[in-house]
């Protein structure tokens, strides 16, 4: 068992035994934002996550002198950010460095044909221009529905808790009006003509874990939020920024403790008491946040507990997103022509989406997303060699496919595309490498199904349809992470927290009431 950061001197509070506990399930970005922002409010806090650092997907694998992002490599929204470490009594720029990506993304199709994705309206309506210059127009009046739809979905909701009726049906109308009904696909399908731009502006809920054919058209949004707010890099990795989160807990007290897993939430009638772990060691709580995925909260942690609305055969019959394929590889050698951010697009795209989200099958074709953090950052390879990731969207474990057996298979598989398109004479050069499945997602990280994002963004899994940010079957127990509302992706996950940190009780009034019931 592991523990970071007991009693800080920045929280005097918190040497008080009478002050209300807060249990935080899970060490990821949205239960370590939720936890740094509870100890801020004067709770005491205790994360509780089974693996052997903080992070949850934002982990970071070290090895051979590398140093390899597992999961978001992308920031976007960085005023978050910075509004978090504001709330916690900190600066952002004291203990991180963002640093801005130009262009976003460099895009190459099956082809060969290149795009450079950028937050530059001219230059992206010149590489508009070179595929059709017919869609420069419908490139201006998409950014134009983009703003839109982020200021009512993003400015106005993801920030907000859809767990009222009658708040869901007051912010109905706009919804409706926003055209959420449509998928981005559909959207974007309507302002380009050529394929390869209606696939560029279409690709961004895959970040997410949505099928572009059927998630919501409030994704629409993300175009515009990085187009005013630019994509970001965390120097040191990701997990460099989940680091300064952590020690937002500890210096307001909190306590993290690593090595550990919640097996049950304890309960008393329709309230959460507290956790019991792996080791049959018991914590009380006055109020239970879980960052687990929610499936996994109420399907397993809540097992023994009647549910009303998140039964197990409501859970089973979810729409949940991919999983994903990842390579983590090093390399001897450098490829200063590749750029930080690719995305390599295979020779089909709506059918390999129809492969991966529906038929469920393992396709031989594929479409990668390339990490390059060597490009910008020496600090996460040794000199002179590089660091990569490389991810491939495919079928969760709904679908058949034996990982065990074809992981190398479809390594290998990868491997080659690489080295035809932008890695010549890979295999020559490995001399780092580890992959991640399915099951990995599954078994490490207690993904339902292996699901890399939970369940599915569409939109009868959004806002009231999610499980909620105040749980529907326990009064005290409160849910943060991509499962829950707004969704997947840092900005959705930090929203989250800041969601759970508005709705919980204040710490003074359970002070008050406990004290009230003592003199009773």
């Amino acid at each position: 068992m592991n523990i970071v950061g007991r009693i800080s001197a920045h929280a005097p509070h918190s040497l008080d035994p009478a002050r209300p506990h807060a249990v935080v399930i899970g060490a990821g970005v949205g239960g370590l934002s939720t936890a740094a922002l509870l100890a801020a409010r004067g709770y005491r806090v205790t994360v509780i996550d089974p693996l052997d650092a903080p992070g949850g997907r934002a982990y970071a694998h070290r090895q051979d002198g590398f140093v390899f992002d597992a999961g978001p490599t992308i920031i976007t929204a960085p005023w978050l950010f910075e509004e978090l470490w504001r709330d916690c009594g900190g600066r952002l720029q004291d203990d991180v460095e963002l640093r801005p990506c130009n262009p976003f993304y460099k895009i190459r199709f099956d082809d060969g044909t290149w795009f450079n994705y950028s937050g530059d309206r001219a230059a992206m309506e010149a590489e508009v221009a070179r595929f059709e210059p017919a869609d420069v127009a419908g490139y201006r009046s998409f950014m134009e529905e983009s703003r839109r739809i982020y200021e009512v979905a993003f400015e106005q909701l993801a920030d907000q808790p859809f767990h009222s009726l009658s708040f869901t049906a007051r912010t109905l109308a706009g919804l409706v009006r926003l055209g959420g009904y449509r998928s981005v696909y559909q959207v974007v399908a309507r302002h380009f003509r050529n394929e390869k731009l209606r696939t560029i502006f279409s690709f961004h809920p895959l970040l997410i874990g949505g099928n572009p054919f059927s998630a919501t058209s409030f994704y629409c949004l993300i175009a515009h939020l990085e187009s005013r707010y630019g994509v970001h890099y965390a120097m040191g990795g990701t997990n460099a920024l989940v680091k300064g989160i952590a020690s937002l807990v500890t210096r307001n007290g909190g306590v993290i403790r690593l090595g550990e897993r919640v097996e049950t939430i304890l309960t008393e009638g329709r309230r959460a008491t507290g956790v019991r772990l792996g080791s049959g060691e018991t914590l009380s709580a006055d109020i239970v946040i879980s960052n687990a995925d929610p499936a996994t909260t109420y399907a397993g942690m809540l097992k023994h507990h009647p549910r009303r609305r998140w039964t197990d055969a409501k859970i089973r019959r979810g729409d949940y997103s991919m999983g994903l394929f990842v390579w983590y590889f090093g390399t001897n050698r450098r490829y200063d022509d590749v750029y930080h951010h690719t995305m390599l697009f295979g020779p089909r795209y709506r059918g390999l989406l129809t492969d991966i989200f529906h038929r469920q099958r393992l396709a031989k074709d594929f479409s990668l997303y390339l990490h390059r953090p060597s490009a910008v950052d020496p600090t996460v390879a040794p000199e002179g060699c590089d660091a990569f990731y490389v991810l491939s969207p495919v079928p969760n474990l709904g679908g058949s496919t034996d990982w065990e057996s074809m992981a190398e298979t479809y390594r290998r598989r990868i491997e080659t595309r690489l080295e035809q398109t932008v890695l010549p004479g890979l295999k020559h050069h490995i001399v780092s490498s580890r992959v991640a499945t399915p099951i990995d997602f599954r078994d490490r990280l207690h993904s339902w199904q292996g699901a890399a994002f939970a369940l599915e963004p569409k939109l009868l899994q959004s806002a009231w349809f999610r499980p909620h940010n105040r749980s529907e079957e326990l009064d005290n127990l409160f849910l943060c992470g991509a499962g829950t509302h707004p969704g997947a992706g840092l900005p959705g996950v930090l929203s989250s927290a800041r969601i759970v940190s508005d709705l919980v009780p204040d710490p003074r009034e359970i002070m008050a009431r406990k004290a009230e019931g003592t003199k009773g």
